[in-house]
């Protein structure tokens, strides 16, 4: 697994880019900021983290996943949408995948997430 750091409070960034905030929940891969945007998705709405079933971890993207996990992605079965696997990014309220899957943005802190990564469930949860 990649490094990181985990920290109860602030913000720290740990070996293998991770970044832990409120909270202690850490965010590996290509992390480039406090909101977990990523090198690969940086605009104003990229400010979510998907915990990956195969590992547990926080990844802000499946790419950030493919260059840093060292195994390959496995989605969330259908059954387990009452999982928290989403991270908003701007106030560390963690979501279930059901709660995230019908929302557009945070409903703890009103943050919009970005509509494109819808384009994306299939990568993370099965359909």
């Amino acid at each position: 697994m990649s490094g990181g750091t985990r920290v109860s409070g602030g913000q720290a960034r740990g070996v293998g880019g991770g970044v832990a905030a409120g909270g202690g929940i850490r965010v590996l891969g290509a992390v480039v900021d406090d909101q977990t945007r990523c090198t690969h998705y940086r605009t104003e709405l990229d400010v979510i983290a998907i915990r990956f079933a195969c590992c547990g971890e926080y990844y802000p993207c499946h790419a950030c996943h493919a260059e840093a996990a060292g195994h390959p992605a496995r989605q969330w079965p259908v059954e387990d949408r009452g999982e928290k696997a989403v991270l908003c990014g701007v106030c560390r309220t963690e979501l279930t995948i059901e709660r995230y899957l019908g929302v557009d943005a945070c409903p703890a802190c009103g943050a919009a997430f970005n509509p494109g990564c819808k384009l994306h469930t299939g990568l993370y949860f099965e359909e």
